[in-house]
């Protein structure tokens, strides 16, 4: 199936606590404007950032959503500075903080 393309990577899940990254957020995030320019640039911004575990560029009025894990709140606060706050290109934002992690992985299950 990996030759095929049908399995694109195995990956482990770990348990956030054991690595202190105990924060982890949801980010609604609504650029400016949907120009290419502006889509692409954030995108390859939130690809690199290494706090961003996952990214979905989404429909329904805003423009992403990320998970973004950080060790806590000080270091979550240096990340949005950086990724929303400063950027032009970032008209506002959402953080929803995760008090539990109660489903995850990414298990499909083909019938």
């Amino acid at each position: 199936m990996e030759d095929a393309g049908v399995i694109m990577r195995n990956v482990a899940i770990v348990d956030t606590a054991a690595v202190a990254m105990a924060i982890t957020s949801i980010v609604e995030v609504h650029l400016i404007d949907e120009r290419l320019t502006t889509v692409d640039t954030a995108k390859a911004l939130f690809r690199d950032a290494p706090e961003v575990q996952q990214c979905y560029y989404v429909t329904g009025g805003i423009s992403f959503v990320l998970v973004i894990l950080s060790p806590d709140m000080t270091a979550y606060e240096a990340i949005t500075r950086r990724l929303f706050a400063q950027n032009e290109a970032v008209a506002s934002f959402r953080s929803l903080i995760a008090l539990d992690r109660v489903k995850f992985g990414a298990e499909v299950i083909v019938q």
